[in-house]
């Protein structure tokens, strides 16, 4: 069996210019990176401003688990497969994060022969929008210990400085450290800490950002520290916002590739959903909306973090409606909420496969909440029953919403044109009515107990007293007013990693309030998710290595 890098390099790709052809961009809209990657200039939504958006679908998941339930594969053939029927079609996407391709997943550009490429730069640097996001926070940390060091004007209380620094890389050893070491002209000593790139402020502005005046606006609007009097210290206060806007000129700017099948891919920004928002940026998903007839979108992980942050930050900030959601689900990874172990997937289990398929309903319920019509994806494996896959049809069909075989990693575009065909028939012939599920101008807590109680299951929230003191100084400084962004572990739909299925009689912990007034939420931390993770036992970076004719190998 080939492995996705041998498949994705055996791929006959087409000139990005002639993919951007395909979708009427304009030769000087395009900056090459190279034969097969391009940043899109934003002058496209100056000359497309008439022109109608087209449908937009939310490629959303149950509840990961170690059986894979391959979300971004079903995204890039659900694409594909829409493009097939004559449905015009581009497919917006994050950009993967070198701290868990080094790490656990060893790639997150699809699999299968339902991949974008070129799938090895993607993986790795890609365009440098990372390093530029990674550059920009590190410049505004220099800048901040900078000041503090030149004499502290602001006054700056150093005892809170809320401005960690990143890195594009899972490492444990950095989660706390002490700078200023070294005496009087090496900086003030201070506790300081990283959090990884894709957890950075920086990267949710650039995926919130509608140009780059706002852009601009929600730069210099970030909260760095606080000064002795507890008022807010923001990047303009030091005089940071031109100079950081200037290392994101170019990362701004959506990029395009091409997917095996050479559906046009805007891949674009790459926050995590377990402790960021979990989106792409906004540009890309307008302008995909601008060049296609459907815009395939996706957000991380299960329908409780990503799906719930799309349409409750995303949409609330860009104005966008979803048509549709397609929840991904396999029968595998249905089974292990089941309580099946690993090893024993393989074997046909009527009994833990229901049990199981609770998970399931809690997601089709929650897409409901927000008024948005939604198709479940049964991702086929070869080890599936037809008593299996009859048992999940069933049920989801008992719960009022559509269902379709997926088999996109097998067969590409092919496999997906069931899947697309029930896209296009719930898209034309149901209304969404979409909504938000909470106001921002409610209490921080009751917008945190609002999506712990509807969304998650639980029964309430408990807040430790570092929680309830930062409620207070939001609340105090007027800085309340935002949505939230919950930072909690994909794996369940509490804070428990352990809980699988529909856990209930559970509280959600939230353990820590961060502020990104920039990007314009408030961050609140539950249970023991952690913003800078570590690398497993085994590193997917130990089996990579690159051949002396240039061939990758070991990248998934």
């Amino acid at each position: 069996m080939k492995t996705d890098v041998q498949i994705a390099q055996e791929a006959t790709m087409k000139p990005i210019s002639e993919v951007a052809e395909s979708i009427g961009l304009l030769e000087d809209e395009l900056e090459l990176y190279g034969k097969y990657k391009a940043k899109v200039s934003l002058g496209v939504f100056d000359r497309l401003k008439d022109k109608p958006d087209g449908k937009l679908i939310l490629v959303t998941a149950i509840n990961p688990t170690p059986a894979g339930e391959g979300k971004t594969t079903t995204n890039i053939g659900l694409s594909m497969g829409l493009n097939k029927l004559g449905k015009k079609t581009i497919t917006a996407l994050r950009e993967p994060s070198l701290g868990p391709s080094f790490g656990v997943k060893g790639g997150a550009a699809g699999g299968g022969y339902a991949q974008v490429v070129p799938m090895e730069d993607i993986n790795l640097h890609f365009t440098g929008d990372f390093h530029a996001i990674t550059s920009a926070h590190s410049l505004l940390a220099a800048l901040l210990d900078n000041h503090i060091h030149q004499g502290n004007a602001l006054n700056i209380d150093t005892r809170r400085i809320a401005w960690k620094r990143v890195v594009d890389m899972n490492d444990r050893a950095l989660r706390n450290i002490v700078i200023g070491l070294g005496g009087r002209t090496e900086g003030v000593p201070r506790q300081d800490g990283f959090d990884i790139t894709v957890a950075s402020e920086i990267m949710a502005i650039l995926c919130l950002a509608n140009d780059l005046d706002d852009l601009k606006e929600r730069l210099g609007n970030m909260v760095v520290a606080y000064n002795l009097e507890g008022e807010p210290v923001r990047a303009k206060d030091l005089e940071a916002t031109g100079a950081l806007a200037l290392i994101l000129k170019d990362a701004i700017k959506p990029n395009l590739v091409q997917t095996l099948e050479n559906t046009p891919a805007l891949i674009h920004g790459g926050p995590f959903a377990n402790i960021a928002h979990g989106c792409n940026s906004i540009l890309a998903t307008k302008m995909a909306l601008k060049l296609g007839d459907y815009a395939v979108t996706e957000a991380g992980f299960g329908a409780d973090l990503g799906a719930e942050k799309f349409f409750d930050i995303k949409c609330r900030f860009a104005g966008l409606k979803p048509a549709a959601a397609v929840i991904v689900a396999t029968v595998r990874a249905l089974k292990m909420h089941g309580g099946v172990a690993k090893a024993d997937l393989g074997t046909e289990n009527l009994n833990a496969l229901e049990k199981g398929l609770e998970n399931l309903e809690k997601h089709i319920e929650n897409v409901g909440k927000f008024g948005v019509p939604s198709v479940v994806a049964i991702n086929k494996f070869p080890t599936d029953t037809q008593a299996e896959l009859d048992l999940v049809f069933q049920k989801v069909k008992a719960l009022g919403a559509e269902v379709a075989i997926s088999d996109v990693w097998a067969n590409g575009g092919e496999g997906g044109v069931e899947l697309a065909k029930k896209v296009i028939e719930v898209v034309e012939s149901k209304e969404s009515n979409f909504k938000t599920l909470y106001d921002v101008e409610l209490p921080i807590k009751e917008k945190i107990e609002k999506i712990a109680k509807e969304v998650y299951g639980a029964d309430g929230v408990t807040f430790t007293k570092g929680a309830e003191k930062m409620i207070k100084t939001l609340e105090g400084l007027g800085l309340d007013k935002m949505p939230i962004c919950m930072a909690k572990t994909q794996y369940s739909l509490s804070d428990d990693a352990s809980l699988l299925g529909r856990p209930s009689g559970f509280n959600i912990t939230v353990r820590e309030l961060r502020l990104s007034a920039g990007a314009g939420f408030i961050v609140a931390l539950t249970g023991e998710v952690m913003t800078m993770p570590g690398l497993p036992k085994v590193p997917a970076a130990n089996k990579m290595d690159i051949l002396p004719d240039g061939t990758i190998v070991g990248l998934f």
